[in-house]
């Protein structure tokens, strides 16, 4: 194994300043695949990369290889709005989502990796009655969970974001529901923490590597074909977000998922305007603003079944139209990119972790819109099922079987329609 980057510190970092950063080395090794693994994870975004990191951790399997398409952080770890939180409604998600945040709220110091966590808060605005007492039952669920939540008066939201417009004539806005422990996290460090944290284990961390097909014998997985040849293996996991379906039919089976385009966008950098999470009730928009200074925001889905990532310009102009009621003064900004990712949309609006149709073959997908905010939990879990067989008690619910059995997980509390997602 060769010799990786050593602890990061403040000390450490004056020291190679006065050497002039020469003696930095690289945060992971560039491995090439052996012949055989205990573990292949097929996909090197954020769930990926944390089981990696947590299978070695916590269940002592180091002999694991996390494969690639392209290169680590390009995909859509490094395509989203960084928004964490954990304001559900349904208990068993406010568990999940709460044990996620929490790990957030530690990883910087178990991966020696800053990864600019920042708990600014994420507020749902209210614009009706009915809206209000949703978000009281969403909060007081949370608050039975031993969860933070805030409900906040239409002075409260004023006094938290200057900029809304709060006596809008077309929406105008009541109040709010506040989770001072949301915020916000630097995307791409997540990727790059966890996988240099997870080499450091003994991972192997293979990129540019496409997965070209899977090797069965009989009801069980036995290995993968790649672009870099064939790769025995014990057992084997796909976490490749928007592109289950399609691994999922090498393997020869089907999943119940559409997968759909999802837009985000940042403006130019200003000075502070926005200092928490600020999602808008009256329709799908939803903003920050980035320690660079630029605002990261984003809509609902386009709306179609795509695999591309560029959009379309019916969804752009709907996000902009949602901004601009909320906040008129976002007018005056510059959009300076856009892009999209590839989103696996469950029936039901909530992940997959679970066993599959083929023995040792297991699934980490369908995370609809909240993949980003589910990472650290998502590779405890899922390091967890892979390890035993069993799933952690915490996804006991979100299980594959679910969609046969007709126990989909009814989070909003108004009815499990899959065209509420």
């Amino acid at each position: 194994m060769s010799v990786i980057s050593s602890a990061y510190s403040g000390f450490r970092l004056a020291y190679e300043a006065l050497r002039g950063h020469r003696g930095w080395g690289p945060a992971w090794r560039k491995a090439a695949p052996k012949q055989a693994y205990d573990v292949v994870i097929v996909g090197g975004g954020g769930h990926g990369l944390a089981t990696a990191y947590y299978l070695a951790k916590n269940h002592g399997i180091t002999n694991v290889a996390v494969l690639e398409r392209g290169g680590i952080g390009l995909g859509n770890v490094g395509r989203n709005t960084t928004i964490i939180r954990s304001n559900y409604f349904s208990p068993e998600n406010i568990r999940f989502y709460d044990f996620s945040l929490r790990l957030w709220e530690g990883l910087e110091a178990e991966l020696n990796y800053n990864a600019m966590v920042s708990q600014r808060g994420a507020l749902n605005l209210v614009h009706a009655d009915g809206q209000r007492d949703l978000l009281a039952r969403r909060a007081n669920q949370m608050l039975l969970e031993g969860v933070d939540a805030e409900l906040l008066d239409k002075d409260g939201v004023k006094r938290l974001v200057p900029l809304v417009d709060v006596d809008n004539g077309r929406f105008p806005v009541l109040g709010g529901f506040l989770q001072r422990r949301g915020g916000t996290v630097r995307h791409d460090a997540v990727a790059w923490g966890y996988a240099r944290a997870a080499d450091r284990r003994g991972v192997d961390i293979v990129e540019k590597c496409e997965v070209t097909g899977i090797t069965r014998e009989g009801d069980a997985v036995t290995g993968v074909e790649t672009s870099l040849g064939s790769i025995r293996a014990g057992k084997v996991l796909f976490a490749v977000a928007g592109h289950s379906s399609l691994l999922a039919a090498m393997a020869g089976f089907r999943l119940p998922l559409e997968t759909h385009v999802l837009q985000a966008f940042v403006s130019e950098a200003v000075k502070p305007l926005i200092d928490c999470v600020v999602t808008y009730g009256a329709g799908h928009f939803y903003v920050s603003q980035s320690d660079k200074g630029g605002l990261v925001f984003g809509g609902a889905l386009d709306g179609y079944n795509s695999y591309a990532r560029r959009g379309s310009l019916p969804m752009v102009e709907d996000v902009l139209a949602a901004g601009l009621t909320l906040m008129p003064a976002l007018g005056r900004l510059r959009v300076l990119r856009q892009w999209g990712g590839a989103m696996d949309m469950t029936a039901d609006g909530n992940p997959i972790i679970s066993t599959t149709p083929v023995r040792n073959l297991y699934l980490n997908g369908g995370w609809c819109y909240g993949g980003f905010k589910a990472i650290p939990a998502g590779g405890f879990t899922t390091a967890h099922l892979v390890a035993t067989g069993a799933p952690h008690p915490l996804i006991a619910h979100f299980g594959l079987e679910r969609f046969r059995e007709g126990r989909v997980i009814d989070e909003r509390g108004i009815g499990p329609y899959a065209w509420m997602h």
